[in-house]
């Protein structure tokens, strides 16, 4: 959106010539640019530049997560079951809502419509805190449950939600590191809440003294510092509604199956073994022209102990082989090759998912790092527009941070779906 029409204002001009140049021009209009649209159009392609930077910068990182995905989809798919869809989509729909305000500041600015640009840059700082304060539920309730990085992943499905006393003795993480996984909550509120008691001081001494400025900048920065707060609200109401964690996580399945299930489950799987134990006495008799002739039987009796892995892997070659013979289709072919049985290995570690959760707190912090980033310069435009700063000939940096802005939220539409709907 170039184009302004060069102006040169008696009234914004440098009364003093600090710069030592010979001609006039608005305060806003920097002495080494001839025009504003010069100025504008110089600006515009310096963002851009940097927004490239950017784009490459999580390229890289999506190109990590593509790999990785393709080496062990099944990880990344149970491990994604971790990850709660509805704080993914109200964060989605808050930061696609926090665009629409960005591009309507912008129009404001252009349109010299002052209020209107202040409470709009408002209320997108208010949707980026709000994204903050759900993501902060969001990190604090894995971190308690010990989906971390690899080399501290911890996660078990008998104890989800160990205590601090247990990650010491059980995971042998030291005291202060326990106690900050099991209240990380309080960690990542507490620079909010220092932030909203400062802004508030900042207010009451600002009417107190009567600086209508100051008075006007703390009134939309406390209501923004507050919105962090309903977001963890709205993240908690969230997650306590919360995602089924059950039995389907793959990434804790070899945990799962160990302790999770109560004494009914158990009277079935004692069932369920029964009847397969049935099942295969019944195959066994079923069997014929076997190579081990009379000697099976003997085979599969020894084949019971544990020690014997030799004999445990030809009476199953031997039962492969004959599912073969009767032209029965193997239900799982990776188990099996030519009736040599290999035993899948167990892709479910906790080292595998922590590899899922290294590239989502890498991918998630980093986008929250640019959310800050965002932040700081949004209230850098939110208190030139209270001084109506901008206007019809200048408004090159409000078109700038909303850019910067729209690359932030496109990113975000991006890993959503990548980390927490594809299955």
């Amino acid at each position: 959106m170039a184009t302004i029409d060069s102006v040169s204002s008696p009234t914004d001009a440098h009364a003093d010539d600090s710069h030592g140049h010979d001609h006039d021009h608005p305060s806003w209009l920097a002495h080494h640019f001839e025009t504003p649209e010069q100025q504008f159009d110089s600006g515009k392609l310096g963002i851009w530049l940097f927004l490239v930077t950017e784009i490459l910068f999580f390229s890289g990182m999506f190109c990590a997560y593509a790999i990785l995905r393709m080496l062990r989809p099944e990880v990344f798919e149970g491990c994604s079951q971790f990850l709660n869809t509805k704080l993914g989509a109200i964060n989605t729909g808050v930061l696609l809502f926090s665009s629409l305000t960005m591009a309507w500041a912008v129009r404001c600015s252009q349109t010299e419509e002052h209020k209107k640009l202040v409470a709009l840059i408002a209320t997108t700082l208010s949707c980026a805190m709000v994204f903050l304060g759900v993501k902060s539920i969001e990190y604090s309730h894995k971190w308690g449950m010990g989906l971390l990085p690899p080399g501290t992943y911890f996660y078990s499905a008998a104890n989800e939600h160990p205590t601090a006393a247990q990650m010491v003795e059980l995971h042998g993480f030291s005291e202060s590191t326990a106690f900050f996984l099991t209240n990380s909550l309080y960690f990542l509120c507490a620079p909010f809440a220092l932030i909203a008691a400062g802004v508030f001081i900042w207010l009451v001494v600002s009417k107190i003294s009567g600086n209508a400025f100051q008075y006007a900048c703390a009134k939309p920065l406390l209501v923004v510092a507050l919105s962090f707060f309903g977001g963890v609200g709205l993240g908690t109401i969230l997650e306590s509604g919360g995602e089924h964690h059950g039995d389907e996580h793959v990434a804790a399945a070899g945990d799962h199956a160990d302790a999770e299930h109560g004494d009914a489950d158990h009277s079935h799987a004692v069932a369920t073994v029964d009847h397969a134990e049935e099942v295969a006495d019944e195959s066994d008799a079923n069997m014929v022209q076997t190579p081990l002739g009379d000697d099976y039987a003997a085979v599969k009796l020894l084949a019971e102990n544990e020690t014997n892995t030799g004999l445990k892997d030809l009476v199953v070659a031997e039962q492969t082989q004959q599912t073969m013979a009767e032209g029965k289709i193997l239900k799982d072919s990776s188990t099996s090759d030519a009736g040599i049985s290999t035993i899948p290995g167990n892709v479910n570690t906790p080292r595998q998912a922590g590899v899922f959760f290294g590239i989502y707190y890498c991918m998630t912090g980093v986008h929250a790092i640019h959310i800050l980033a965002g932040i700081g310069v949004l209230v850098w435009l939110l208190i030139r527009a209270i001084r109506q700063d901008f206007n019809r000939h200048y408004f090159g940096p409000v078109d700038y941070v909303g850019l910067y802005w729209h690359i932030v939220d496109l990113i975000w539409i991006y890993l959503f779906p990548l980390l927490y709907l594809i299955r």
